[in-house]
């Protein structure tokens, strides 16, 4: 009993602190658009949306109960396959944070757990038809849906302020809409990602017997849950931060303003209905849809597939740590100290690497601008017609010491 209770513990201890990397991998999320348009400092919107992500988890318990009675057989797990399943999620989250790639931290952590159910218990245990209804299909149709509604919602509010968008009470209005829609975003975050670690913690002391099947989250488990992802927001994850905010696309404060509300419209109603929805998907495919919604605007879309891909790898790539670190915890509790060890450090040495070039709320807005537009982006710039009553200019050659050389060499043939 005292082993069984020391392993409960340490579940319990690894949610939290995948909830807490959920919380800096995520900030992003809610933040970045409007960091990246100037209409909050750094560290006041990071602030403003941890109040708001631990107020979030308290308005609903739907996510919390589609992974810890939905997704995968309660009869058979054990406290060890969701300690796996954690494992397999935070480095997936520290990885991509790593590089500074949005990825879906609920995507790992589902897929961790898919990973070390599948390895205790058959495939059996996973329930196929939760999985491609309230995970899989969300998952695709999330950034389609939310990329098309911050599109149209941008144009709509660059047609309707055509007039007014240059002057400074304009600006002022969008930047105080851009801050009351990141608001709702950090706290859709808050109410549909906290959850899926009140689920895997709810999961965990059914599984330990601690609590009756079909039970909902305690309270404590909830008031724990909303405090770990607010202290990660507050850290704030100022590389992923960069990526969604400079890295994707260039936005004004009216594209932010659109792209943060259709995401936080297409998260509640998510977590209304208890789909386990990829809060990064949204928010994402709203920033790109936004970027298109602007005459002119473009996409990276170098900076869009690496994300792409980084999507797609996650359910795998968590589930095979997950299955891998299921499999040497079944040699007992000094396989399961083993993992552990192997958590440990391994983020340490991710948390040393990432020092080799820190970002921070000092730098997050600056943007490496040697990386080039690629086809996509050329190709659409270019057919892009200039404002009207602009005149076409001449080409300018790309070096000054081109240009000089053609202008001597043109007054000498004159002469």
């Amino acid at each position: 009993m005292e082993s069984f209770s020391l392993i409960l513990a340490i579940v319990v201890v690894t949610a939290l602190a995948f909830d807490f990397t959920n919380g800096f991998h995520d900030t992003a999320n809610a933040m970045a658009t409007t960091i990246s348009t100037g209409a909050m400092k750094p560290k006041v919107a990071v602030a403003m949306s941890a109040v708001l992500n631990l107020v979030g988890a308290f308005l609903s318990v739907e996510v919390a109960n589609t992974i810890s009675k939905g997704l995968v057989d309660e009869a058979g797990i054990r406290p060890e396959v969701i300690f796996a399943a954690l494992v397999g999620a935070i480095l997936w989250n520290l990885l991509t944070w790593l590089v500074g790639l949005p990825s879906s931290s609920s995507h790992a952590l589902m897929g961790g757990l898919i990973g070390a159910t599948i390895a205790s218990a058959g495939v059996g245990a996973v329930h196929g038809d939760v999985l491609v209804t309230k995970v899989l299909i969300p998952a695709i149709a999330a950034p389609l849906v939310a990329g098309i509604a911050a599109m149209l919602g941008a144009r709509l509010t660059y047609k309707l302020g055509k007039r007014a968008e240059d002057t400074e009470s304009a600006k002022k209005g969008y930047r105080a809409g851009q801050i009351a829609s990141a608001g709702l975003v950090s706290l859709a975050h808050g109410t549909n990602d906290a959850q899926k670690t009140m689920g895997i913690i709810t999961l965990a002391l059914v599984a330990g017997g601690t609590l009756a099947p079909d039970s909902d989250p305690p309270m404590w488990v909830i008031l724990s849950a909303g405090i770990a992802i607010a202290l990660g927001t507050y850290l704030g994850g100022w590389r992923i931060i960069r990526t969604m905010g400079k890295g994707l696309t260039d936005l004004q404060p009216q594209q932010g303003f659109a792209a943060q509300t259709s995401a936080a419209t297409v998260i509640l109603a998510s977590s209304h209905l208890g789909f386990s929805l990829s809060t990064t998907h949204s928010v994402s495919g709203a920033v790109m849809g936004a970027g298109l919604g602007r005459k002119g605007g473009v996409v990276r879309w170098s900076t869009a597939t690496r994300m792409f891909v980084a999507w797609g790898l996650t359910l795998p790539a968590a589930a095979l740590v997950g299955a891998l670190a299921e499999y040497v915890t079944g040699f007992g509790a000094w396989g399961t100290a083993v993992v552990a060890v192997f958590l440990v450090v391994s983020s340490a040495a991710i948390w040393k690497l990432s020092r080799r070039e820190i970002v921070d709320h000092t730098n997050v807005n600056d943007t490496d601008d040697a990386e080039p537009a690629g086809v996509v982006t050329t190709a659409m710039a270019a057919v892009t017609p200039p404002p009207a009553g602009t005149p076409a200019e001449e080409p300018v050659p790309s070096f000054p010491a081109q240009a000089t050389a053609e202008r001597t060499a043109s007054t000498t043939t004159s002469v």
